[in-house]
């Protein structure tokens, strides 16, 4: 009987999650993405981007920031990158997975990776065009900054984690950001994360008076319902697994 039960929960699980693996072909290279479908169906869908850190990959990050089970209603698609760029502390000759730090570097492959997955999208689900996301930790963090500063007209809020955007991101068309840090991170200093929290509130000119504290997150609002979540953990550089409901509500709360 517990065998038979266990079967049909698996059935279940992958009646109500679509999952497919597509490849994109991008200045030539071959790109790969999963894309879990909504199980929950609307007239419109949200878009939820999710980038993994150096090293990573698609599967993995799937199984790890896993927010198709929290948004039952959104596309939730895994992007995967390609070696080429290195690491900040491993990896110095790029032979992993990875995405670019820096407005049009090489090439800027990974933006227009994102440019060519969306118009997919676009093209097969009635997407809902205000209410497009995009997650991203570490290095995926890092490139989740570059496309605020080269695609704010696309997107509706961001989450990075472990990974700020520092000066590249000043003067970045206001979007509503939520950011994690660890204060025990061992790869990307907590100190130098912090440094990018007043650029960002600057972005969205966010309001002194409006600040408000709930447990390890600073809650702050500008102009438009722009909002500002700082989440610092007493934690490490591993992805808050426990705060996707919250940045679940988080996105929900926002739209172009």
């Amino acid at each position: 009987m517990k065998k038979i039960l266990l079967l049909l929960s698996v059935f279940a699980f992958n009646f109500l999650f679509s999952q497919l693996t597509k490849t994109f072909t991008v200045g030539g290279i071959p790109r790969k993405a999963i894309l879990f479908e909504p199980s929950v169906k609307t007239a419109k869908a949200s878009v939820i981007f999710v980038f993994h850190g150096h090293g990573g990959n698609a599967q993995f990050a799937s199984k790890k920031i896993d927010f198709q089970n929290y948004d039952k209603e959104a596309l939730v698609v895994f992007m995967e990158g390609i070696p080429g760029t290195s690491g900040y502390v491993v990896d110095k000759k790029g032979l992993l997975n990875g995405w670019q730090m820096f407005p049009n570097d090489h090439g800027n492959r990974d933006v227009l990776f994102f440019d060519e997955v969306l118009k997919d999208l676009s093209k097969i689900y009635n997407v809902d065009t205000s209410r497009i996301y995009a997650v991203g930790h570490s290095n995926g963090a890092r490139f989740v900054n570059v496309l605020w500063v080269e695609r704010a007209d696309k997107i509706a809020a961001i989450c990075t984690v472990a990974a700020q955007g520092g000066r590249m991101i000043k003067g970045a068309k206001p979007l509503s950001v939520w950011m994690s840090m660890g204060k025990n991170d061992p790869l990307v200093p907590y100190t130098m994360q912090k440094r990018s929290i007043p650029i960002v509130a600057d972005n969205l000119k966010t309001d002194p008076k409006s600040v408000m504290v709930k447990g390890d997150k600073t809650y702050y609002t500008g102009p438009d319902e722009t909002e500002l979540v700082v989440e610092e953990r007493n934690a490490g550089h591993e992805f808050p697994h426990e705060s996707i409901p919250e940045i679940v509500a988080f996105f929900k709360r926002h739209s172009k």
